[in-house]
């Protein structure tokens, strides 16, 4: 048996022959040809880049090279890295395989940012603070929400389609709180309205829009003022109850779907988006879409709540 010594004199005289025996060109990825990145082999015995992968996946269940079968890879959901592969690359090309790294992280990066190049999930109306579950089958949605996952910020942009325009002019932030992986490969996605924005410029990424954007902020009223406002909010809260209470069929099948009213707020102008409540209010009432709009992009509290007592009464007049 070698001794220690023996043993690493072995090992170096083994690994100069693999660098020669190996090219740059033999540890690259098929489908992006860069230096596998997080490299993972299939049943069928190919390796790819595991974002490369499940981007072909996205589209359909198949080996994108021998066309192979992988719906019962894809159900498993799991992605075992190539672990001697990566021993390899590292062994061999360690600068190359640290310039890989870094690219990744910077495009990362590039998908973190809450500002520039947000994703836009065109689809439905959400609000600040409320629940919005999303199911979500289509190939670039899919890879939409890996990359919010994979980037950390776990947040995409909100907005509905607009005739004439790709999407509105104003959205709502969503947060990713659980994703449900179904065995195909399409998602149940629980999210939840955070801040409001505003769409300044308009773009596409790898099949999604994208958009910059700026947020919302409610403006903030004193004095007098904050004390007219206040009554406004205790009245219209109260018409909410009643709403509420009304006991019509529809209304009740609406708070299964919805849950209760929620609580009124100590200070109503803590939050640069108002009253939670409010919200809630709106995602139940029977709005036209583009009043709703309306309502969403409007930075004083005040005639938000105008507008929502307006309706109220109206609905409370209505014979059951």
């Amino acid at each position: 048996p070698l001794d220690n010594e023996e043993e690493t004199a072995a090992a170096k005289c083994t690994q100069p022959c693999l660098g020669e025996s190996l090219s740059i060109s033999d540890l690259e990825c098929s489908l992006c040809i860069r230096m596998f990145f997080e490299p993972v082999t299939t049943p069928c015995g190919h390796t790819f880049c595991k974002e490369c992968l499940e981007r072909c996946l996205d589209h359909r269940p198949n080996c994108p090279l021998c066309k192979q079968s992988l719906r019962e890879y894809l159900k498993a959901g799991r992605y075992n890295p190539t672990v001697l592969l990566q021993d390899i690359m590292l062994a061999t090309f360690p600068t190359q395989l640290a310039e890989r790294r870094e690219l990744h992280r910077a495009e990362m990066a590039e998908l973190s940012n809450l500002t520039k190049n947000i994703p836009i999930f065109v689809c439905t109306m959400s609000f600040p603070g409320i629940p919005c579950p999303l199911h979500v089958f289509e190939p670039r949605y899919r890879l939409m929400i890996r990359r919010c996952q994979e980037s950390g910020t776990r947040r995409f942009g909100m907005c509905i389609y607009e005739n004439g325009k790709s999407f509105a002019d104003y959205g709502c932030m969503l947060e990713i709180r659980q994703v449900e992986l179904l065995a195909d490969g399409r998602s149940l996605v629980d999210t939840i309205g955070r801040q409001r924005f505003r769409v300044l410029s308009r773009g596409h990424r790898d099949g999604y829009h994208t958009a910059d954007i700026e947020y919302l902020e409610d403006k903030k009223v004193s004095g007098e003022e904050l004390q007219e406002l206040q009554c406004l909010h205790e009245s219209t809260y109260r018409l909410a109850q009643r709403f509420c209470e009304h006991g019509d069929l529809t209304s009740r099948h609406i708070l299964m779907q919805h849950g209760p009213l929620p609580e009124k707020e100590e200070d109503i102008q803590a939050s640069a988006d108002g009253p939670t409540w409010c919200w809630w209010l709106m995602s139940i009432l029977p709005l036209d879409p583009s009043y709703q709009l309306s309502l969403f992009s409007c930075t004083s509290l005040r005639a938000r709540l105008s507008q929502l007592q307006r309706v109220l009464t109206a609905l409370l007049q209505q014979p059951p």
